[in-house]
């Protein structure tokens, strides 16, 4: 399979919870990446914090960059008063009406302003929303443990902002495993239980999706043939995915993904499909020597340059909401992806 490129290895872990003043406490100090999460009691301390990390950016010459829900950037942006205008503000960064390589690209444009002007560091303050899904809450962990890898030796200062009064209880374990340094009564501490990047990624990869336990409506093994693969995943899903959109991007990259197991994989190679009213989850596996890299995908694999190929799984984290990557125990490799499912284009806004 092709697989993405990380711009770092995974960092050590954090220590102890001593100040991230003390250099010998935090795994995150240093020119590159600064991850920092800050637990908060609503709107009001959502705003504070926020507010005081932004602005305590722009004394530093960083360029400050907002993600948040739009009431809460508001929000945010009044508080600043007059140094609001130097703020961006873009949703993408925290997953809004994003996937994660959105939100990479997005941070990588926004790091090359930053390395031209000012301290040459971009800041970004994050408010994250997990929403009543599930498999959402599992993406922000993914996203969010992967850009430690990402971005480790970037000049990036990042804050995620939890709201315990909106965030579900098992959602917060997320702030304490994917965040070296957590933001308490003002100061930076070492996180004794931040998790590294790589087993992070490895665990969300090993749940099962709760479609999985069912029959599937479509299982092929050993397809002969890559074309009669690509059909039987477009016949499925025009059968299963109400909105034509929706079935058009599914089917682009199952099919990039099916490609990859011809390409880079070796026969027998099988499918399996399964679905309900709400999701939709595709397995394509593969026999061949096996691809060991979690951090497939979140960047294309060989750069900016797209005419050079590498966008199977790539394209597959933009068009799929959960792509996971299952090594077999003994070689070959199984691409797992998962979707929530759009009302048909005709039916959206209506009573």
């Amino acid at each position: 399979m092709d697989r993405g490129t990380a711009t770092s290895p995974a960092r050590a872990g954090a220590g102890s919870d001593a100040p991230a003043s003390d250099p010998a406490a935090s795994a995150s100090a240093g020119p590159g990446l600064r991850h920092s999460a800050a637990l908060v009691r609503g709107p009001a301390e959502v705003v504070d914090v926020a507010a005081a990390f932004l602005d305590e950016g722009m004394r530093a010459g960083d360029l400050p960059v907002l993600a948040a829900p739009p009431e809460a950037a508001d929000a945010v942006r009044r508080a600043l008063g007059v140094r609001a205008g130097a703020v961006e503000v873009d949703g993408r960064v925290c997953l809004l009406g994003a996937r994660a390589p959105d939100a990479v690209g997005v941070l990588r444009t926004a790091l090359d302003r930053a390395l031209s002007s000012g301290s040459g560091r971009l800041r970004v303050l994050a408010v994250t929303t997990f929403g009543p899904d599930p498999r959402r809450w599992r993406e922000i962990r993914r996203y969010e443990a992967a850009s430690n890898a990402l971005v480790g030796a970037l000049p990036v200062t990042a804050l995620c902002v939890y709201d315990r009064s909106h965030v579900p209880d098992d959602a917060l374990d997320t702030a304490r495993a994917t965040h070296p340094e957590l933001l308490m009564g003002g100061l930076r501490v070492s996180n004794s239980e931040y998790v590294l990047p790589d087993p992070c990624l490895r665990e969300l990869a090993a749940v099962r999706e709760p479609l999985e336990t069912g029959t599937p409506v479509v299982a092929v093994d050993d397809v002969p043939t890559l074309p009669r693969l690509r059909r039987a995943l477009r016949d499925v899903l025009a059968a299963v995915v109400p909105d034509p959109d929706q079935r058009a991007d599914l089917h682009l990259a199952a099919s990039e993904v099916a490609a990859n197991a011809f390409r880079h994989g070796r026969q027998p190679v099988s499918a399996r499909v399964w679905a309900d009213e709400r999701s939709v989850v595709c397995t394509v596996t593969d026999s061949g020597r096996g691809h060991d890299d979690p951090f497939a995908g979140f960047v294309p694999a060989h750069g900016d340059d797209l005419a050079a190929g590498g966008m199977g799984l790539w394209l597959a984290r933009k068009l799929w909401d959960s792509v996971d990557l299952l090594p077999g125990p003994v070689g070959g490799l199984t691409v797992r992806l998962a979707t929530t499912l759009h009302a048909p284009s005709s039916c959206r806004g209506a009573a």
